[in-house]
């Protein structure tokens, strides 16, 4: 495949009027190139193995299979499809589901066409495409009992903890609250590059690689608890 490329998308809803939207919206776009589209979950799988696209916009709640079944599906039929699911802040009890899917991004119905143009080219490039009100809804969920396995609670979590320094915990507390560099920055009266370079030490240190991976492991291992 050729990497410099369009962006090859394969969009997924049940609703024809919404797939109508999309194809109006993002034919606009250079860098995107609608290679299909599927009005239910089966078709969804059946149209990702045929096309190997290399984004799939879903809807969260297709007819016939839904968007979990989907992913699960996609996980061993087309791991290198890169799912962004298209969902309305209402199925928020579903995103953490989705993510632990392998679901990439998470964008809500209510988003501008420029920024649904914006996460497929993010989810594309290999980012995790959450907004604030995403990330949080997340969050807030990995965080509840139960939805981690005990075993992850040993003594590297505890050697990893004691590496840090006491300013990297006060901004991991504020990552995993959904805070933008620029409002940590604000919040501990320090520069935003100060703040980049110690998300950087952070994320060297615990071995993640964006904010989403830091704010889930800090919640795993307790670490986004002040004190």
């Amino acid at each position: 495949m050729d990497v410099t490329g369009p962006i090859r998308l394969l969009i997924a809803d049940g609703h024809p009027i919404v797939l109508e939207g999309l194809r109006s919206v993002l034919s606009r776009n250079e860098g995107i190139q609608i290679i299909g589209e599927a009005v239910d979950g089966i078709e969804a799988i059946e149209k990702v193995a045929e096309l190997q696209p290399d984004v799939l916009l879903m809807d969260a709640k297709l007819p016939r299979v839904d968007g979990m079944v989907v992913l699960r599906n996609l996980q061993t039929r087309a791991p290198e499809c890169k799912v962004l699911l298209f969902a309305s802040s209402a199925e928020k009890e579903e995103f953490v589901e989705a993510m632990k899917l392998g679901c990439r991004g998470i964008l809500l119905k209510e988003a501008s066409p420029s920024l649904i143009e914006k996460s497929i080219m993010r989810v594309h490039s290999g980012e995790i495409w959450l907004d604030s009100n995403t990330t949080a809804a997340v969050i807030r969920q990995f965080s509840a009992p139960g939805d981690f396995p005990s075993s992850h609670a040993n003594g590297k979590a505890t050697r990893e903890r004691a590496q840090l320094s006491q300013r990297e915990r006060e901004i991991i507390v504020l990552i995993a609250q959904g805070y933008k560099n620029k409002e940590i920055a604000e919040k501990m009266f320090i520069t935003e590059q100060t703040v980049k370079n110690h998300l950087h030490n952070v994320f060297d240190k615990l071995g993640v690689s964006d904010r989403l991976e830091l704010a889930l492991y800090a919640i795993h291992n307790s670490l986004h608890v002040k004190g």
